[in-house]
C-alpha cells in the first residue's frame, strides 16, 4: 500500500514531509509513503518581497493541483502558507502538535532587541514582522531577505544584516542556530496566523487517506489555529500583509489576541476575547470585528488598496 505527498522542496518543508511520512509509516505497518517535490510561485520569485507579489496562496497552488488530478493523495504544508479560502474538492485534514509559535531575532553578537546600534540593518520580508520591529525600534532599518531559512540565515553569517528575524519553528525542526538567539513571543511580538503549525490537506472524497492521517490530529493545536484563522478569515488576510493573532488553550476556553498594524509601526490595533474551544473559529471572527472596528479597517484598504469592512 503507498501513498504519495506533495511537498516544496526547501530543506523545511522536505524536514516536514519526512516528519510526516514516518509518522506514517510507523503507524501503519505495510503503508510506503513516497515524496512528490514540487516548486511553487513563491519559490520562483525570490526578489520581490512577497508584499510586493501580491495573491494568496503563493506556496500552495502547485501543490493543490497536485492533489486535484491525482498525482499526489496527501500534501504538507506550513500552516501560516494555507489561505483560508478552500479549494473546490479539497479538504483540510489533521493539525499535528504546533512547534514553537513565536519568531526568533538572530545576530552574531547583540544580546536583545534593544541592545542593536542604532540604525541596525534588520532582515524581513514580512510586514508582520516589520510593523512590531518599528513599533518598538522605529530608528531600524527594515531590509527585503527573501529565500529558504538556511539560505537566510547564511546572509546573516556573511554579515549582510546585523540582525535577522525568522520562525522559531524552522530553526528548531533543521536544528539551526546563531551565535546570539532572542526569542520574541507576547505580548510584546505577536506571530503569523497559525505559525509553527503543520497543515496536512487533501481530496474531500479520499477516505482512505483521512482514515490513515486522522491520528496525527492534535486538538489543542487545532483549536487555537482555527481561533487564529477565524480571525484571519474575517479580515480577508494572507500571510504578506501585516496582520497576527495568537490562540492560546487553556482547559476548555481559548483565548486570542488579534493585531493590525500599518507596515510602518506607527498605529498598532490590538483586540482579544476568550471564549469556548468549541466556538474557536466564531472567536476569531469577533476579535477581526473588535479591531476592524477601532480603525483595523481604514489600515488594511491602505495595505490592499481596497475597502475591507
Amino acid at each position: 500500500m503507498t501513498l504519495t505527498i506533495a511537498t516544496r522542496g526547501s530543506k523545511l518543508a522536505l524536514w516536514q514531509a519526512n516528519h510526516i511520512k514516518s509518522l506514517l509509516e510507523t503507524r501503519h505497518a505495510g503503508l510506503a509513503v513516497e515524496l512528490l517535490v514540487l516548486k511553487t510561485q513563491g519559490d520562483k520569485i525570490l526578489d520581490v518581497p512577497l508584499a510586493k507579489v501580491g495573491g494568496k496562496g503563493l506556496f500552495v497552488k502547485e501543490i493543490e493541483e497536485a492533489l486535484a488530478d491525482g498525482r499526489a493523495d496527501l500534501a504538507v504544508y506550513s500552516m501560516k502558507d494555507v489561505p483560508v479560502e478552500r479549494r473546490e474538492g479539497l479538504a483540510l485534514g489533521p493539525i499535528p502538535e504546533r512547534e514553537d509559535f513565536a519568531d526568533m531575532l538572530l545576530s552574531m553578537s547583540y544580546a536583545s532587541l534593544d541592545g542593536l546600534p542604532r540604525n541596525a540593518t534588520i532582515g524581513t520580508s514580512s510586514l508582520r514582522r516589520q510593523a512590531q520591529l518599528l513599533a518598538i525600534r522605529p530608528d531600524l532599518e527594515i531590509r527585503m531577505l527573501r529565500g529558504n531559512l538556511d539560505t537566510r540565515v547564511g546572509k546573516l553569517m556573511d554579515g549582510q544584516y546585523d540582525a535577522i528575524v525568522v520562525a522559531s519553528a524552522g530553526l528548531n525542526r533543521l536544528g539551526i542556530t546563531a551565535p546570539r538567539m532572542v526569542r520574541l513571543a507576547p505580548p510584546q511580538f505577536l506571530p503569523a496566523v497559525a505559525q509553527g503549525a503543520l497543515s496536512l490537506e487533501y481530496r474531500a472524497d479520499d477516505q482512505r487517506t483521512q482514515e490513515l492521517a486522522a491520528f496525527l490530529d492534535h486538538t489543542e493545536t487545532r483549536d487555537a489555529v482555527s481561533a487564529e484563522r477565524g480571525f484571519l478569515a474575517r479580515l480577508e488576510g494572507g500571510c504578506q500583509v501585516p496582520i497576527a493573532a495568537y490562540g492560546r488553550v487553556d482547559g476548555e476556553s481559548v483565548t486570542l489576541t488579534g493585531l493590525v498594524a500599518d507596515p510602518d509601526g506607527k498605529k498598532m490595533i490590538r483586540a482579544e476575547r476568550t471564549g469556548s474551544r468549541a466556538q474557536a473559529v466564531e472567536l476569531g471572527t469577533a476579535v477581526a470585528g473588535d479591531v476592524l472596528a477601532q480603525g483595523g479597517a481604514e489600515i488594511l484598504s491602505a495595505v490592499y488598496g481596497a475597502g475591507v469592512k
